[in-house]
């Protein structure tokens, strides 16, 4: 039976959990949330308990532990709360994030797409906005662009002055990136100049690292070497520094390093500096390490290693297949027509 009020041993646990959470101590909050959830759980507190427990799914994906994260929103999913729909969709939005991590892409934009018909008719616009970042990444990752570009414009269209700042930019951000996917170069850029906007290093300086890089990842991609660019790799490689960052954060930073190399010209520097990622965690998605060997294979054919470049282009097809999207496969495939 849930109780009417909690306990103090209960309310202590929770606000350990949600100050770790707000110094950005991840894996801190996650075990405190556990803590929490196991004392709800013994005084016969269900609500407390499944919020906390939500609460620690949300810290494990945000300290990078993705497997942990979806076997929790899993035991969510199967023990619903009241029927809420906004506690629902955002079960299904963290199942939609842990199945991208896992290169599972198809199953993220089913469980992204459950989330977001959850919230149509909702008065909750921050978690229908999520759901559907979380909708068009995953359609994005897979190369349905189109059906990301329809859904990117629907976003836009839920965006309002209610929504908080952090997160509208959030959603240019998703916006510009799927625009820079669509080859649509200056849309991609305006989205992009609205995102940063809204972002500060002083408000969050883990958001303004992300999205330099992220943003950097996007101009590299569309051939755009320009000063904005080098400055947002240079602003997410000092950002990092000083948060630290995950493991696939710095493997995201010396792609877009090495990717700058290859741009520049400069095919040795992108060789050692993309070389210098390996050995990948072994965490590192498939979708991440098909980048890599794409990479990697179009500067040894610059050089004219054939043999490199064919290893590298066949070993990208190969996990560009296994993260669920076959056009980057057929990309990687096409280069090895122009390797020397």
């Amino acid at each position: 039976m849930q109780q009417s009020s909690v306990s103090p041993s209960y309310a202590a646990a929770e606000l350990q959990a949600r100050e770790h959470q707000s110094s950005h101590d991840f894996r801190e909050a996650a075990n405190a949330a556990q803590v929490a959830a196991d004392i709800a759980s013994a005084e016969g507190d269900s609500s407390s308990w499944w919020h906390m427990t939500l609460f620690r799914a949300e810290s494990l994906i945000a300290a990078g532990d993705i497997e942990a994260c979806a076997e929790l929103a899993g035991t969510l999913i199967t023990e619903p709360l009241d029927g809420n729909p906004q506690l629902q969709a955002q079960v299904h939005i963290l199942l939609a994030l842990t199945h991208r991590g896992m290169g599972l892409l198809e199953e993220a934009a089913e469980e992204a797409r459950i989330a977001a018909d959850l919230m149509n008719g909702e008065d909750d616009i921050e978690i229908a906005v999520k759901a559907r970042q979380a909708l068009i990444a995953a359609l994005a990752d897979s190369g349905r662009l189109d059906e990301a570009w329809a859904e990117s414009l629907i976003m836009a269209d839920i965006i309002s002055g209610e929504v908080d700042d952090q997160l509208v930019g959030k959603a240019y951000w998703v916006i510009g990136n799927v625009a820079f996917l669509c080859s649509k170069v200056p849309e991609g850029l305006h989205y992009h100049e609205l995102a940063a906007s809204t972002f500060s290093p002083a408000r969050n300086l883990t958001v303004w690292a992300k999205f330099n890089k992220a943003s950097a990842a996007m101009r590299l991609a569309a051939d755009i070497a320009d000063a904005d660019t080098l400055r947002c790799i240079e602003r997410a490689e000092l950002a990092t520094d000083v948060i630290g960052g995950t493991e696939e954060d710095h493997i995201l930073l010396k792609l877009n390093r090495g990717h700058w190399n290859f741009l520049a010209g400069d095919l040795d520097a992108a060789v050692a500096t993309i070389s210098d990622i390996f050995p990948a965690p072994e965490q590192t998605t498939p979708q991440i390490l098909g980048e890599v060997y794409l990479l990697l294979g179009r500067s040894y054919a610059g050089l004219g290693n054939a043999a490199e470049a064919r290893k590298h282009l066949l070993e990208a097809a190969d996990y560009f297949e296994k993260s669920g999207a076959p056009q980057r496969a057929e990309q990687a495939l096409e280069f090895l027509t122009d390797a020397p």
